[in-house]
């Protein structure tokens, strides 16, 4: 049965929209656990620029990644509409800046397209493609992949 879910059409999968830059993305709504609003990180000495930091979510410590900061948007501002989305990966807990959050969408397999590769700000291997709604553009990411891959060094820590 998990088989013939992995392999299961990509319909009607909802994403939560957000936004880095002048880009929106999307991501499965099924990894995150919550959203908050940003709060002050612990910092971690010799941690990459990306990693802000550690916060504590109700007694779990949890690292918190910048997104502007992991691709290179510019210098990121921390406002009211700036928010740390908790993703629950592989049964690892991460926080994961953005700019903001716009919405859920649910995309149905015609509205998914292939993404091109063109140098964009992360590699297309972290892409599950690109889906339109109406006049919008969402660059899906893989969302699992991206985060335990072996430059975020946010995986795998505990079995090393």
């Amino acid at each position: 049965m998990a088989d013939a879910n992995q392999h299961a059409d990509i319909a009607g999968h909802e994403y939560l929209a957000f936004t880095l830059g002048k880009e929106e993305y999307g991501i499965d709504i099924l990894k995150v656990q919550e959203i908050r609003g940003y709060e002050a990180v612990t910092r971690i000495a010799n941690a990459p620029e990306f990693i802000k930091g550690v916060i504590n979510l109700r007694g779990i410590i949890i690292p918190v990644v910048d997104m502007r900061i992991k691709f290179q948007l510019g210098e990121p501002v921390y406002d009211q509409f700036t928010v740390v989305i908790i993703l629950n990966i592989g049964g690892r807990v991460v926080g994961m800046v953005v700019d903001s959050v716009s919405d859920v969408t649910t995309l149905e397999p015609e509205q998914i397209k292939q993404a091109p590769e063109m140098g964009t700000v992360f590699s297309t291997e972290y892409m599950i493609g690109l889906g339109t709604v109406g006049d919008r553009m969402l660059i899906l990411m893989d969302i699992d992949k991206l985060m335990s891959s072996p430059e975020m060094g946010l995986m795998d820590k505990a079995a090393a």
